[in-house]
């Protein structure tokens, strides 16, 4: 089956899906209010708002991390590496939560340090979301809901809920925006144009593979991503190297190659690491779990494809 956008709505529900049953099972996942965090080096992409949106943004946290949800504008956020230590490879992060939040600092602002450690230019896309209600306690409760009728909607092995459709147009033009301000400021930040890259983690993976299926303004020259949908795909014959991750008992996987599957018929170099624990939204890892080597795994695989190699001075 191809990835459309139907099927990236499915794995967008199957996520909030996820979420919400570890809120309801697993005390450390209550939500609680948090007061907006300052952002000051949050680059605003001018991509306007979201229509039918009456709520603000509104942070809060869970397991520890801080999300944003409501979010109607769009920004960019760097993390340069140390000076003298830019190697010119760039990497727009696209966090996770089913396009209705933002995993920010488990899946962006680590992530974007962790790379900026290693002479990568990163940059952490906060895109813009689809509205959930203005209350924390309607957000809880709209999840809960639609955990619960999952769950009771039968037996079947592979969970169906119904799937909604999704626009991600919102989203695509947000990404858009974020590579070509990269590539307007690249003399400033460092930038090497020919390779700048993206990694998404969970819904940001989606939305890293709707780019690269769809966008005819970003050149990417590499992609990661990090436990997403796993349906087959038409790879267009541009399409970048990727780096794929995703463990055994994500509910994502399901016994799933078939992306994998596409890339390599198509003739583009893939890897694929399928680890045998890690779960889903591990971000750099969770303690005693397989899956907390991919990071190693993915600056290696870097390093072998001359990504690592520092930027010509010519």
């Amino acid at each position: 089956m191809l990835y459309t956008l139907k099927t990236l709505a499915k794995s967008s529900i199957l996520i909030l899906l996820l979420f919400c049953a570890k809120s309801t099972i697993a005390q450390d996942g209550t939500i609680y209010p948090l007061e907006t965090p300052d952002e000051p080096n949050a680059i605003p992409l001018g991509t306007g708002g979201v229509d039918d949106q009456p709520a603000s943004e509104t942070w809060f946290r869970q397991w520890g991390d801080p999300m944003a949800r409501n979010i109607t504008v769009a920004t960019l956020t760097p993390f340069l590496p140390e000076p003298g230590k830019a190697n010119g490879t760039t990497i727009i992060v696209a966090p996770g939560g089913g396009f209705r939040w933002l995993s920010l600092d488990n899946e962006g602002w680590k992530v974007a340090k962790a790379l900026a450690d290693q002479g990568i230019t990163a940059f952490v896309l906060k895109y813009r979301l689809h509205p959930t209600p203005e209350s924390l306690d309607g957000f809880r409760d709209s999840m809960n809901r639609t955990f619960d009728a999952a769950a009771n909607s039968g037996q079947d092995e592979e969970p169906r809920p119904r799937p909604v459709q999704r626009d991600l147009s919102d989203q695509l033009e947000d990404a858009e925006a974020a590579y070509a301000m990269i590539v307007e400021r690249a003399e400033e930040w460092g930038v090497d144009t020919d390779r700048i890259g993206m990694i998404g983690f969970s819904a940001g993976a989606g939305l890293t593979m709707h780019c690269t299926l769809n966008s005819k303004e970003m050149k990417l020259a590499f992609i990661g991503p990090i436990y997403g949908g796993m349906g087959a795909v038409e790879v267009p014959k541009n399409a970048p190297p990727m780096f794929n991750v995703i463990a055994t008992d994500d509910f994502l996987f399901r016994g799933q190659f078939g992306v994998i599957d596409s890339w390599y018929k198509a003739g583009i170099p893939v890897e694929f690491h399928l680890y045998q624990n890690g779960g889903h939204g591990f971000g750099l890892g969770n303690p005693n779990r397989t899956s907390n080597r991919w990071f190693d795994a993915f600056i290696h695989w870097l390093d072998v494809n001359s990504f690592l190699e520092a930027k010509s001075s010519e």
